[in-house]
C-alpha cells in the first residue's frame, strides 16, 4: 500500500510538468513583437506565427455610440505576406456581439504597411479582438 501512495506524488509531479510544458508552448504561440505596445498586443489574437507581420498601432473611437477601429499592420520582412484577419466584437462581460465577421484576405507588401478598418455591429460592443493568421511563403 505504501508503494502506491509513494507513486502517487511522483505521478502528480509528472502530470504537472507535462501540463506546464503544454501551457508554456501555448503561451509562446501568442508572443508578440517587442516593439508592439502591450495595449495593442492585448487586442490581437494571433493564430500561428506572425511571419514578420506586426500590428504597430490601433485606434479605437466611439462615433454615434458605435465603436470604430483602425489597425496598422506592418510587414517587417522584405517578402510580401498574405494576411487573413477578422474583428471579434465583445460586450461588457466578454461575450461576442453579433454573428461575427467573415475572414478577410489582404496582401501586405514587403516592408510595407496596410490599415484595416471595422465598425462594431451594435452599440453593445465595448471591446474587440483582431484575429489574424499570416501565411508563410
Amino acid at each position: 500500500m505504501r508503494t502506491r501512495l509513494a507513486a502517487l506524488p511522483a505521478a502528480a509531479a509528472t502530470v504537472c510538468a507535462a501540463l506546464t510544458m503544454t501551457l508554456a508552448g501555448t503561451a509562446q504561440a501568442q508572443m508578440h513583437d517587442p516593439a508592439t505596445p502591450l495595449a495593442v498586443a492585448a487586442k490581437v489574437a494571433l493564430r500561428g506565427e506572425a511571419n514578420s507581420i506586426a500590428v504597430r498601432e490601433m485606434r479605437i473611437v466611439r462615433k454615434n455610440d458605435i465603436l470604430v477601429v483602425q489597425a496598422d499592420m506592418s510587414n517587417m520582412g522584405r517578402t510580401d505576406r498574405t494576411v487573413f484577419y477578422r474583428f471579434k466584437w465583445l460586450d461588457n462581460v466578454g461575450n461576442q456581439v453579433g454573428d461575427g465577421e467573415s475572414w478577410k484576405q489582404m496582401t501586405v507588401l514587403g516592408l510595407g504597411q496596410q490599415t484595416v478598418k471595422s465598425v462594431a455591429p451594435t452599440s453593445a460592443a465595448v471591446d474587440l479582438r483582431l484575429e489574424m493568421n499570416v501565411e508563410p511563403r
